[in-house]
């Protein structure tokens, strides 16, 4: 069984689980985090609003691919005081293609992402899991899966975590920015 979902003008970047994603490491502090994503364009830093007292000060880190116009950005990193980066989230339509042991998981629509997650499954004979959304994920608790709409489509946005401090899991440790469908509220 292949998967290919190639688009053009497009990083390929790997998936390390408890270690990260591209040259992005779990861990790294915001410096770090902004000095290894230069790599990918141009990085912007603010700091979230502290939605829960028991998460350190956390700061989300804005990569935009270079040369191309004001756009939303192809990948946002969180880092907090306490553990460093614990969250990385790739756009749909501008972020780096990453796969799951061969199965690509950005910018796919998530009814053909959810077939090919359910046949991976069967051919290797593990499980999968879906998240509270509906979305069909690989088995793995580093990898959140998100929708993101892109036209009419609903398109996926993975989210490859470790948990946070103060957190239990990485359902938890989720940064208040990314809830919702594509980040926005859904209410």
């Amino acid at each position: 069984m292949a998967f290919k979902v190639r688009v053009a003008g497009r990083d390929e970047w790997f998936y390390s689980p408890g270690v990260g994603v591209g040259p992005l490491r779990f861990g790294m502090t915001v410096d770090e985090t902004v000095e290894a994503a230069e790599t990918l364009g141009q990085t912007k830093v603010s700091e979230c609003a502290r939605h829960h007292a028991i998460f350190a000060p956390t700061w989300k880190v804005e990569v935009h691919r270079r040369g191309v116009a004001p756009a939303p950005p192809a990948v946002t990193a969180y880092a907090s005081q306490a553990v460093g980066l614990f969250c990385i989230a790739a756009d749909a339509v501008r972020g780096p293609q990453v796969a799951y042991d061969g199965l690509p998981l950005v910018g796919r629509d998530l009814s053909e992402l959810e077939s090919d997650t359910i046949a991976y499954a069967e051919a290797r004979d593990v499980h999968f899991r879906y998240t509270p959304e509906g979305y069909a994920a690989p088995d793995d608790p580093g990898i959140v899966l998100r929708g993101q709409l892109v036209g009419q489509v609903l398109r996926s946005r993975p989210l490859f975590m470790v948990t946070r401090d103060g957190a239990h899991t990485e359902w938890d440790s989720m940064p208040f920015e990314e809830y919702g469908v594509d980040g926005r509220a859904t209410a």
